[in-house]
């Protein structure tokens, strides 16, 4: 969501960029059509390369040490993790021992396909559990037992929610603020410390840095695109949509 506001914000400063196209992750797949110039549609393939590569430093590691791109640099940062639950809250969640819990299902990222996320929300979850002097085995086995996504959780995670396969996911704060915004009347965001409206977060409430290259050389406009994604402008975008 923010990340589209720079883009158009972006063209509107130089309308000659027609349209700008930057990969990141997750899917993974992503990662593997970047290293191999071409985007595979069943038997259709089709050569392209984008000029910019935005993810988490593992990602980017990976792809320099392949030669994908050149250096990168970090433009963002997640705030922290809430709690995302129905809208009116009918299971009175309030408070990360609610999760534990007999009548609750928890939902969170899968822990292979989407482990960068996954070890996120559970060490936000042990981490805060610890932090409060809770046992972190029962949160542990809570997350062992969980509603897992299968394949790209920001978009099951609310879908969770809504058709009741799970009562409470943790995510991403900015994930969450975005759900309750396009559909106030189906979600709410309960943080782990706060309220929602000023939500707190811990040192225990994990982070997550993201970071900016260009492929290759970054064509006409990526090294234009990234300046622009470092400056004061798009940093307000970011903030607005609950990062920073």
């Amino acid at each position: 969501m923010a990340l589209e506001a720079c883009c158009q914000e972006f063209i509107r400063q130089h309308p000659d960029v027609i349209d700008i196209f930057y990969a990141t992750t997750p899917p993974s797949v992503i990662v593997n059509a970047t290293k191999r110039g071409s985007l595979q549609l069943g038997n259709l393939n089709l050569p392209a390369r984008p000029d910019v590569f935005i993810s988490p430093d593992n990602i980017m590691q990976g792809l320099q040490s392949e030669s994908i791109i050149n250096d990168f640099v970090p433009f963002a940062h997640s705030l922290g993790n809430v709690m995302l639950v129905n809208k009116s809250n009918p299971k009175n969640i309030n408070h990360i021992k609610d999760l534990l819990r007999d009548d609750i299902r928890l939902f969170i990222s899968n822990p292979v396909s989407e482990k960068a996320s996954h070890d996120v929300y559970r060490d936000t979850i042990l981490g805060v559990a610890d932090e409060q002097g809770l046992d972190t085995t029962r949160y542990q086995s809570k997350i062992d037992s969980a509603v897992f996504g299968e394949q790209i959780h920001h978009r099951e995670c609310p879908q969770a929610i809504f058709s009741n396969q799970a009562d409470v996911a943790v995510v991403y704060y900015h994930l969450a603020l975005r759900y309750c915004r396009i559909f106030p009347e189906l979600f709410e965001l309960i943080p782990f410390n706060g309220t929602a409206n000023s939500p707190e977060f811990s040192q225990a409430n994990e982070t997550t840095t993201y970071y900016i290259g260009l492929v290759n050389d970054g064509g006409a406009w990526g090294e234009a695109f990234r300046e622009f994604m470092l400056s004061d402008n798009a940093s307000k975008v970011y903030q607005q949509h609950g990062l920073a």
